[in-house]
C-alpha cells in the first residue's frame, strides 16, 4: 500500500459544510506547509511532536494520522514506528494528499496515504496500535461520531493524541490569540489570496468544545481514559484518549 492512493476512495462528506471545509483544504494546499511553518514560527513541529509522543506510537506499530493534510504529523510518525512500522494517513482533501505522497521520498515506503471521510473511516475495527490528529477534529461537521469512529479503529490499550487550537482560559492570552489571528494571521494569509480562507480559523476556536468538554465527549466515545493537556499558553491542547 505504499505511497498510494485507496483504490476507491470514499466519497466526501455530502453535507453542505463539509464539502465546504474540503474545498477550503484543497485550495490552500499549495501553501498550506509555508504558513504553517510562518504563522507558528516553526513551533507546530514542536507541538507535532508532543502528540506523537503521547500517541505512545513505537517501533513496529501500525499507525494512523487521521485528517493528515499534507503530511507532517504522519511522516513524523513514520520516524516513530521505524522501518517495521507502518503509517496510514487518511484525508478527504485530496490536493493536500497529493502533496503528503511527494515529501519526503526516503520515508514512503512506511506511509500509505486515503482519501476517507473521518466519520466513516474504511478501516478494521481494532486494526491501529496508535492514532493522531492535527487540527481536524475541530473541522469535523460531527465531533461525537468521528470521536466515536477513532476509538473504533484503535485497538484496546491503544491511544489517540488529538492536537488542536484552543480557546484559553485566561482572558488576556485568549484577548492576545484573537488579535494574532486577527492581525497576523489573516492579513499574512492576504498575502498568498487566501485571507478568506484563513478567516474561518477564529469562530472554529470559538466554536470548539472546551478541554474538558473534549474530555467528556472522549468518554462519551468510549474512551476509558482521556486528559486534556493545554500547550503554548493554552492556546493550544492535545486531547489524549485511550481505548480500555
Amino acid at each position: 500500500m505504499a505511497n498510494q492512493m485507496a483504490d476507491q476512495p470514499l466519497a466526501s462528506p455530502v453535507q453542505p459544510e463539509a464539502d465546504r471545509i474540503r474545498q477550503l483544504f484543497d485550495r490552500i494546499a499549495p501553501q498550506y506547509d509555508q504558513l504553517n511553518q510562518d504563522l507558528s514560527l516553526g513551533l507546530h513541529q514542536v507541538w507535532k511532536q508532543m502528540a506523537v509522543s503521547w500517541s505512545s506510537a513505537k517501533a513496529g506499530d501500525r499507525c494512523l494520522d487521521l485528517c493528515c493534510g499534507s503530511g507532517d504529523l504522519a511522516l513524523l510518525l513514520a520516524r516513530q514506528v521505524g522501518e517495521t512500522g507502518q503509517v496510514i494517513g487518511a484525508d478527504f482533501a485530496v490536493e493536500q494528499l497529493a502533496i503528503a505522497a511527494q515529501r519526503n521520498p526516503r520515508l514512503q515506503n512506511r506511509l500509505s496515504w486515503i482519501e476517507a471521510d473521518a466519520l466513516n473511516l474504511p478501516f478494521e475495527t481494532s486494526e491501529f496500535n496508535a492514532a493522531t490528529m492535527a487540527y481536524g477534529l475541530r473541522n469535523l461537521t460531527d465531533i461525537p461520531q468521528g470521536l466515536s469512529e477513532l476509538h473504533r479503529v484503535i485497538k484496546p490499550g491503544a491511544k489517540a493524541a488529538i492536537l488542536d487550537f484552543h480557546a484559553p482560559t485566561n482572558p488576556l492570552v485568549r484577548q492576545f490569540q484573537q488579535w494574532y489571528l486577527a492581525n497576523i494571521v489573516v492579513p499574512t494569509a492576504e498575502r498568498f489570496g487566501l485571507s478568506e480562507e484563513y478567516a474561518y480559523i477564529s469562530p472554529s476556536v470559538d466554536r470548539f468544545p472546551s478541554g474538558s468538554r473534549q474530555v467528556e465527549l472522549a468518554r462519551a466515545a468510549g474512551f476509558t481514559q482521556a486528559t486534556h493537556y493545554p500547550i503554548a499558553g493554552g492556546m493550544m491542547g492535545v486531547l489524549v484518549a485511550t481505548k480500555d
